[in-house]
């Protein structure tokens, strides 16, 4: 059996009053109409890509629909994934037996797109969703779909694919899947990923990590208690050996693990995403099972009581999750996804300098300056085109209102034909120069000081001092200058609060 988004006889999908007819039959003529198998979902309803009666087992689930930004048959954009909610309810219940994020059920965290190529979750190209998990049911089974955005869902296209069967054992263990979040984590309590009684097995993780302090987040073992255990029999080494890689984490996607988006390494508000499957090695149980992940790790020594950076201390980054399971009977897991609304990351700048905004004269040296848009950013970076390496610098003033530790940062472009630019804030060198060269154009942070400035005006200068022997050019392109805050223990401990920060700079990595 199948259902599908495919245009039915008598349906009006655009233009005019809606309406619609899912069990009328499949619109075969050749008007063009009956190409418009898609659907546009409004802000704050729910769409049902399936319905049906039991006994049967769902097989496979495919959708894909356009992403946020711009385009042409969504001028304004459109939902991002996360802001997608995925529920599935088996038999009737009230309670979906599937809450989680389009986004995040696919291995794809943070409304990020990305591919995944592995055995029960596939991504093509990042816009072709797949889930193979079987999911059987008695009575009924009902696939729905919440816009919990305030653009529309445009262009959903979906076929679920299923089984019906005569009957199916008693014992038959169900499908199940359901996100939950700690923005952030909980102090002196490991994160919990599942808790639930009953008998079943449990099949996968998906994680999203989000770091709100420098270094390595990833140090925390997984700790899972099987059948009412006091303590956990399973006991892993760190979070990047549940998932299956070593030595840290880094994009990749195989058939059992994988890291779909990591941006950067040990900055503050780097984001993580990994997915693991428990295939070949689900964990059994028969009276209940506790899924849990320590969160400790590497931090900087202004986050350290002793002044000192060591791999175990208790980080407070925000975490959120998927666990996958079957089982047996009713799960007693409590967990229930927020709205989208609680699902957005909470942001981490306390000032944002926009690029774009100082393109006036007096803010650069020698070349041009005109606004670009890029699909990295929500509005135009500043391009900035100098011809040559002498003569060309931008500056950028930014103003603190309050004395408090701080990041400053550089949300910037890496392109084929940009040159190496030298930093300094208020006359005060720091770090290297950058390379802003990339072979292919990225967007990425350039992380620079960690300083408890006076409240003011500051001016962060970019002076260019050469190219990458590969560049073809010496421009820049910076969305914008940013101070981004430190976790409150950063300000409660106050080890750097009288330093100087023009004397010695300080980058915390």
């Amino acid at each position: 059996m199948r259902a599908t988004s495919t245009m039915r006889i008598g349906e009006n999908r655009r233009g005019g009053e809606l309406k619609l007819d899912p069990n009328a039959e499949p619109r075969g003529d050749a008007e063009e109409a009956s190409n418009w198998d898609n659907y546009r979902i409004p802000p704050g309803a729910t769409h049902v890509l399936l319905d049906a009666q039991g006994p049967g087992v769902i097989t496979h689930l495919w959708m894909t629909f356009l992403g946020p930004e711009p385009h042409a048959w969504a001028k304004q954009g459109s939902a991002n994934h996360q802001e997608m909610l995925l529920r599935i309810y088996w038999d009737g219940e009230t309670r979906p037996a599937v809450e989680a994020p389009v986004g995040d059920f696919f291995a794809n965290c943070f409304g990020q797109r990305r591919e995944v190529i592995s055995l029960p979750v596939i991504v093509e190209d990042a816009d072709s969703y797949n889930c193979f998990w079987r999911m059987p049911f008695r009575k009924s089974a009902r696939i729905e779909i919440e816009n919990q955005s305030e653009k529309p869902i445009s262009l959903l296209y979906y076929a679920v694919d299923w089984i019906k069967k005569d009957r199916l054992p008693e014992d038959t263990p169900y499908f199940y899947a359901q996100y939950r979040q700690e923005y952030p984590v909980t102090p002196g309590q490991d994160y919990l990923v599942l808790e639930t009684q009953g008998k079943g097995h449990y099949v996968g993780t998906v994680l999203a990590v989000r770091s709100r302090s420098p270094s390595w987040f990833g140090e925390g073992d997984e700790k899972i208690y099987v059948d009412g255990e006091a303590k956990p029999s399973i006991w892993g080494t760190g979070t990047e050996d549940y998932f299956l890689s070593a030595w840290g984490l880094k994009t990749t996607s195989t058939p059992y693990f994988g890291t779909p988006y990591f941006d950067q390494w040990g900055i503050v508000g780097g984001h993580t995403s990994a997915y693991r499957w428990h295939l070949n090695d689900p964990l059994v149980f028969n009276t209940g099972l506790k899924v849990t992940l320590e969160h400790w790790g590497w931090i900087s020594p202004d986050e350290n009581p002793q002044y000192k950076s060591t791999s175990w201390n208790e980080r407070q980054d925000d975490f959120a999750s998927v666990a996958f399971w079957y089982q047996t009977g009713t799960p007693t897991f409590t967990a229930r996804a927020p709205h989208a609304r609680e699902r957005r990351l909470p942001s981490l700048e306390r000032v944002v300098a926009y690029a774009r905004d100082f393109a006036e004269t007096p803010h650069h040296g020698a070349g041009t300056v005109s606004r670009q848009t890029l699909g990295f950013y929500e509005g135009p970076q500043l391009l900035y085109q100098p011809a040559q390496a002498e003569g060309a610098w931008l500056e950028i003033p930014i103003e603190v209102k309050k004395k408090e530790p701080l990041r400053l940062l550089l949300n910037a472009t890496k392109s084929y034909d940009f040159g190496r630019y030298q930093a300094s804030l208020n006359g005060v060198k720091l770090g290297k120069p950058t390379d802003f060269y990339s072979a292919k154009v990225v967007n990425e942070e350039v992380h620079l000081l960690d300083f408890w400035p006076e409240p003011g005006v500051y001016t962060l200068r970019l002076e260019c001092v050469g190219r990458n022997p590969a560049a073809q050019g010496h421009f820049l392109g910076l969305e914008s200058v940013r101070l981004r805050e430190r976790r409150p223990r950063v300000g409660e401990m106050a080890h750097d609060k009288d330093k100087d920060w023009r004397r010695e700079p300080k980058l915390y990595r």
